[in-house]
């Protein structure tokens, strides 16, 4: 059984959301694969808003890069204005 995070994330007042969307899909998205991440899905849900939704082989490979997620949101943060506004995860009970 697969894995998922979600997490929110909105942009600072002012800034260009391409600009902000290229470092995280140059840089950030590329980390969390290396990490073990079988996949990687960003969805625009507004004008400064996205969500992340992150798939995992398994939860232990998920909790395996705990720190190193920390790390990336960190940066995230920073370098890409963004702030993190919510995450939620566990492992998917259904698909199609």
């Amino acid at each position: 059984m697969h894995f998922v995070t979600i997490t929110t994330w909105e942009i600072s007042d002012g800034t260009d959301y391409d600009i902000a969307l290229r470092g995280i899909r140059d840089r950030r998205l590329p980390a969390l694969k290396a990490m073990g991440a079988s996949k990687v899905t960003v969805v625009r849900t507004s004008d400064r808003t996205s969500a992340a939704i992150t798939e995992w082989p398994d939860k232990a490979t998920r909790d395996a890069a705990e720190t190193a997620i920390a790390e990336v949101r960190e940066k995230v943060h920073s370098e890409d204005f963004t702030r993190l506004t919510g995450e939620m995860r566990g492992a998917v009970v259904a698909e199609v």
